[in-house]
């Protein structure tokens, strides 16, 4: 059974070849403060020595380029942590390295995730000059209230000066809300959604609040110290900032992110259309194919230790394994289908040397399709609207093998 999709205008496709392109992520794991919300390796330490923390991510850069030679670098992204504490001749050398070992494509996106506090707003014209081309700005929220409920550094007004400072410094800009949050109604939603877009430049990541395990806001809300609202409530959250950013000129192209056409994020499209990067910093992880097998890569979790073992062995790897075909399939299923674009399925076959039949559930499959949870046709799968709302879902009746 098959019914029709949509065309999707994604324009990574102009960016990124059909293998799902090739990507450097760097990780810079420090923070002013953690903020309450977050499970990413990030960490505040009083000091960093920047001298050694360059060396060292140049030296891990040069270690995956002996594994990637004459390879061509299709995006790279700062990510944290926060990336815009590095001084930018750090970032500049970063840029250097990966272009002495790698050749940049023509239309290389290299982006930096900010924060919008003054300090580093500041540099954003050392960034530029330093070879980034695009910055995503950790926002959050637009008001001083839930700025400090979420635990953020930064005011409204360094939020919107950071804004006017982006849109002057680079050709493309990006920034992150967070919805879902205590007391959020969809009308106050919709309206703080109309003035961020009157601020965006072409790109807008929008996530659900989620309470994860380890974080601050995890025991408080166990606690009772706030409530997040019910599950209908956030996805009539979720309904309406698609319907008002579509309306807007920037529809969904992947679950949480927003973009006019032309203004996808490159890098991130690498990671969900199965494509290859380098990750290099603590805790980063990689995906590159060695002699025709697609390995996993993952460098050592902790900032010291990750610098202590770079300065000796010149790379922080700390585990990497071969992905069988299953592997591979469920994979490019569990990223693709985030996706608006969904899987295509040529470039699916060819990264796992079978075919979707071979690695999909015939009867979940079906059950899927007849409940309006997956569009397939011959060239790709998709999850509808509905299906990415309920993602978890669907991949484990898809995949339940």
């Amino acid at each position: 059974m098959h019914s029709a999709l949509s065309p999707i205008i994604v324009s990574g496709a102009d960016l990124i070849p059909e293998t799902g392109g090739f990507g450097l992520y760097v990780h810079w794991p420090f923070c002013q403060s953690k903020c309450p919300y977050c499970d990413f390796n990030s960490h505040v330490r009083a000091e960093v020595d920047h001298s050694r923390w360059q060396a060292a991510l140049t030296a891990e850069i040069a270690h995956f380029q002996a594994m990637t030679p004459g390879r061509t670098l299709d995006a790279i992204f700062f990510g944290g942590g926060t990336p815009s504490l590095m001084p930018p001749d750090t970032v500049e050398a970063i840029i250097n390295a990966a272009r002495t070992g790698w050749r940049f494509s023509n239309a290389i996106e290299i982006t930096l995730e900010a924060n919008p506090g003054s300090v580093e707003a500041d540099r954003f014209e050392g960034y530029a000059a330093a070879g980034v081309n695009r910055v995503s700005l950790g926002v959050q929220a637009l008001n001083d209230d839930d700025l400090k409920f979420l635990g953020r550094m930064h005011s409204h007004a360094e939020a919107l000066r950071a804004l006017e400072i982006a849109k002057a410094t680079f050709a493309r800009y990006s920034f992150d809300l967070i919805y879902a949050r205590p007391g959020q109604t969809v009308d106050q939603w919709r309206h703080e959604l109309e003035t961020a877009i009157s601020l965006a430049g072409g790109h807008m990541s929008v996530y659900q609040l989620t309470i994860e395990q380890g974080t601050a806001f995890h025991g408080l809300h166990q606690r009772g110290a706030f409530q997040i609202p019910d599950e209908d409530t956030g996805a009539a959250l979720y309904e309406a900032t698609g319907a008002i950013l579509e309306a807007a000129g920037m529809p969904r192209y992947e679950i949480s992110n927003h973009a006019a056409p032309g203004h996808e994020c490159a890098h991130n499209l690498i990671y969900w259309r199965g494509g290859e990067w380098a990750g290099v910093g603590p805790g980063a992880h990689g995906r590159l194919v060695q002699s025709g097998a697609r390995r996993t890569f993952a460098q050592t979790r902790t900032p010291e230790a990750w610098l202590t073992k770079v300065e000796t062995t010149g790379h922080a790897t700390s585990a990497s394994d071969s992905l069988t075909a299953e592997g591979v399939a469920a994979e490019a299923l569990m990223m693709g289908l985030r996706l608006t674009e969904g899987v295509d399925l040529k470039r699916f076959n060819r990264q796992t040397g079978g075919s979707l039949p071979d690695f999909v559930d015939h009867d979940g499959l079906q059950r899927l399709l007849d409940g309006g949870f997956i569009q397939h046709t011959p060239e790709r799968i998709a999850a509808t609207d509905a299906g990415r709302q309920r993602l978890n879902a669907v991949l484990e009746m898809l995949l339940a093998r």
